[in-house]
């Protein structure tokens, strides 16, 4: 596990579509490498990458940012996508990502490490229960985007 450099973003970018193809939403991505390098490693940098590699190449990775909880009045880390080559699953080494942010979370004062997983990924949601998430049945993704968040933002 290490952070991810500039160098890496070309192989970081490969893998978001690997990502993409895995959950039947290739068709989503719509950004390139060019904005990903500004915004991991920019002047003011928005999120942070970590990599996984394994038998001498890159083969899993995380993206994360900080967020807030104002209940807890803590800073928390939220991870976006975590995803692990299909051939090198069941190694540990979603495990070992996810075991690598709760020591930052914890390293960094954060009060907790979240993410969301969609409905459909039973093997996800049994994973992360196995490492003792709360799945959150309560709790919703809202979300504006696109043409929605101009006609939003023009209000």
């Amino acid at each position: 596990m290490r952070p991810a450099t500039r160098a890496d973003v070309p192989v970081l970018f490969d893998l978001i579509k690997a990502l993409a193809e895995y959950e039947k939403l290739s068709h989503a991505v719509t950004g390139n490498a060019v904005d990903l390098e500004h915004h991991l490693f920019g002047d003011r940098p928005f999120a942070e990458a970590i990599l996984a590699e394994c038998e001498n190449r890159v083969v899993g990775w995380a993206l994360f940012f900080y967020n807030y909880s104002t209940f807890l009045t803590q800073p928390g880390i939220y991870l976006e996508d975590l995803f692990v080559l299909p051939e090198f699953r069941g190694r540990g080494i979603g495990k070992s990502l996810i075991v690598y942010l709760a020591k930052l979370t914890v390293e960094k004062g954060c009060g907790r490490l979240e993410w969301s997983v969609l409905d459909w990924n039973e093997l996800a949601i049994g994973f992360y229960k196995g490492i003792g998430a709360d799945v959150m049945p309560d709790w919703r993704i809202c979300r504006v985007a696109g043409e929605s968040l101009a006609t939003l933002a023009s209000k």
